[in-house]
């Protein structure tokens, strides 16, 4: 264990038990998310490879334009 998730545990354990599971909760259900996610990217890597390419033979044939963030 790290030393700074064990000063993050420290901290926790001085919380009320409501708020240390719903921190556990919070934890775990990003953990779960982060397998989900791992999981899906192993199964599609020929397909976020086609896209990917898709995505920079439009850029380089000027059919793409820049992300304009006060627009969205």
């Amino acid at each position: 264990m790290t030393e700074l998730l064990e000063h993050a545990i420290a901290r926790l354990q001085t919380l009320p038990e409501s708020e240390q599971d719903a921190v556990a909760s919070m934890i775990l259900e990003e953990i779960e998310d982060e397998q989900l996610w791992d999981e899906a990217f192993s199964r599609s890597p020929d397909i976020l490879a086609k896209l990917a390419a898709s995505a920079m033979s439009e850029h380089h044939a000027c059919k793409t334009q820049e992300l304009d963030p006060e627009t969205l």
